[in-house]
């Protein structure tokens, strides 16, 4: 039977990380404006409201000074009368008030709502990059995954943030003021339209400039911090090859791209501000002169042209931060691009056919006729088959590349096959939601992964709730506390990144500890003793016999001391089984089993 793989489309996503991240001919599309607003400002409409409201108070409020220039000269200052002269004051000083007291709201509430939306998108984020498919991470650069979710999020600030609200009230501001200065002279206001459509065509124009470097610079960025993510973790093979300065030579050309692509969206955006404070400089000499022979003509007062000159700097000022307010926007979109794409990427669970809850697992195991290839033309393996029961120990043997890992990875389900089945109790995995199976399944891998914490903590990642009194009888099973006794803390002891303070050995009893808290059903063991010195294998070798009683486990290792009591010994080469049996009938028939257990003897 013949099934589609559901992941493969994986390839396309992990290819999207570089072509769909470089935003070449892209544009603020409605998809965009309407997932901002739908998913971002729409569930904050109250908080945007109240902002919006703020917002006018306080520009309305900074009207009232170039409002109050005119009746302060003319009427006022050219009549001496005092008791108005006390009452603009009053009105100046409390509009002063007004915008101090709903700046400082502004900021408090929206600025820290928008850091929690960046929290939130962040943990979104963060949670549906763990659950794509696992070849997804195999064509990608952790690096740039850890670059889109910690640094593409950061620009949405700006939806939510005094971004927005300052945008509409710059919008309000200069409504208003261009209404007011119609009123106190209309051919002085159209003079200063010809300078604010120029500004406008420039800051436009420039606009589209600077979205797709932003988001170029979000590829770049992720592409330079997955190479620094690689070279921190790879520190003992750049020391030990004398690598230094060549790694150096790489990280330096990746923040040069940085810089060129920062260098560029300066100049635009420096080209905007120059553009506005030329425009507008040339908007108010043209009211100076304007003015100025309106007032000898008698046409106009000289409060009349304060209060204009003033109200034009209240519009001109919003207008140039629109223009500064319009670039962050333009950021934000950019991120919002990067991210909504990254969320668009196909989980695991997204499959349709995932909708059987795996029952509690016997552990029957079947491949029927598996076929499977990471590239198109580069089949890895080729009409897998083989049934075992419950509880059998089936070890899998051959050279490097035969398909061995490939075959745990089909049986853990981090793979599908492109075509044939496999069945856990005559359940396909195809069909079966992945945390039903997963949690009933344990993993000793060739990569003894663990975290940065306490030996305890990377034993408890198996089961969160175990009990203190478990977790030591699992530590003592894997001979953990043979040498965790000897550190102060004990299991308390904090083993560092990857576990780096710990050695190879001690690394790997660890993993199976956590395997054997775990109690799995199906345990799948990729070299499981690959980093142990005889002494230690001799250790786990009794761990092991407790931990695989009653349980089905699959057996990768090169050293076939490990898989000699296994009951079942399936031979790869080239992805094709080509021996199987148990160890004395596959050694009494002198074929590859019997080659490699010979090579290794002599060994």
């Amino acid at each position: 039977m013949t099934t589609r793989n559901p992941i493969r489309s994986s390839r396309a996503n992990a290819a999207s990380v570089s072509a769909g991240a470089t935003g070449k001919k892209k544009k603020i599309s409605g998809a965009s404006l309407r997932h901002a607003f739908h998913e971002i400002i729409w569930p904050r409409r109250r908080l945007v409201l109240f902002g919006l409201v703020l917002i006018l108070m306080n520009r309305l409020a900074g009207l009232v000074l170039p409002i109050a220039t005119r009746p302060l000269i003319d009427d006022v200052i050219a009549t001496g009368d005092l008791p108005g002269l006390f009452r603009l004051l009053g009105a100046v000083a409390l509009a002063v008030v007004v915008q101090a007291a709903t700046s400082y709201t502004l900021t408090m509430r929206l600025s820290v709502e928008a850091q929690r939306l960046i929290a939130d998108l962040r943990t979104q984020v963060q949670r549906h990059v763990l659950s794509l498919p696992v070849r997804v991470f195999d064509n990608t650069r952790s690096g740039d995954l850890v670059s889109r979710i910690m640094e593409d999020v950061r620009g949405v600030r700006n939806l939510v943030g005094t971004g927005l609200v300052q945008l509409v009230g710059g919008v309000i501001t200069a409504v208003v003021g261009f209404a007011y200065l119609l009123s106190i002279s209309p051919m002085m206001t159209l003079i200063t339209l010809g300078p604010l459509v120029a500004f406008a065509f420039i800051s436009t124009n420039a606009f589209r400039t600077l979205r797709p470097a932003f988001r170029e610079r979000g590829k770049i960025r992720a592409e330079v911090t997955g190479r620094l993510t690689e070279s921190l973790g790879g520190i003992r093979v750049i020391k030990g090859f004398h690598a230094v300065k060549a790694e150096g030579t790489i990280f330096r050309d990746g923040v040069l791209r940085i810089f060129r692509n920062i260098r560029k969206t300066l100049t635009t955006s420096s080209l905007v501000t120059s553009a506005g404070t030329f425009f507008m400089g040339m908007a108010g000499v043209l009211v100076m002169g304007y003015g100025g022979w309106l007032i000898v003509q008698g046409q106009l007062t000289v409060g009349e042209l304060f209060s204009f000159t003033f109200l034009l700097g209240f519009l001109i000022a919003p207008v140039i931060q629109m223009a500064n307010i319009g670039t962050q926007m333009t950021e934000a979109f950019a991120g919002l691009d990067r991210t909504a794409e990254l969320l668009s990427w196909a989980t695991e669970d997204d499959d349709p056919k995932r909708v059987v809850e795996m029952p509690p697992i016997r552990g029957r195991l079947r491949f029927e006729d598996v076929h499977f290839r990471y590239e198109e033309d580069k089949p890895v393996l080729r009409g897998i088959s083989f049934d075992v029961e419950p509880g059998t120990v089936v070890a899998l043997v051959g050279s490097s590349g035969s398909g061995k890992s490939t075959m745990a990875s089909l049986a853990a389900s981090f793979l599908t096959p492109d075509e044939g089945r496999v069945l856990v109790d005559d359940v396909d995995l195809s069909e079966v939601r992945l945390p039903s199976y997963r949690k009933q399944l344990g993993l000793v891998l060739q990569d003894d992964f663990l975290f940065d914490g306490t030996i305890s903590e990377n034993l408890r990642f198996a089961r969160p709730g175990a009990s203190a009194d478990d977790v030591l009888h699992a530590a003592r099973q894997a001979f953990v506390t043979e040498f965790s006794d000897r550190f102060p803390d004990g299991l308390d002891t904090l083993i560092g990144e990857r576990g780096v303070k710990l050695s190879g050995g001690q690394r790997q009893r660890v993993t199976i500890a956590r395997a054997i808290l775990a109690n799995p059903r199906l345990l799948f063991l990729d070299e499981a003793t690959s980093s142990l010195d005889t002494e230690s294998e001799a250790l786990i070798q009794t761990s092991l016999a407790q931990l695989l009683r009653g349980r089905t486990t699959l057996v990768i290792a090169h050293r076939l001391s490990t898989i000699r009591r296994a009951d079942l010994i399936l031979v790869l080469e080239e992805g094709r089984i080509v021996e199987r049996g148990r160890h004395e009938d596959l050694v009494a028939r002198r074929g590859r089993y019997h080659e490699l257990y010979t090579v290794q003897a002599r060994i």
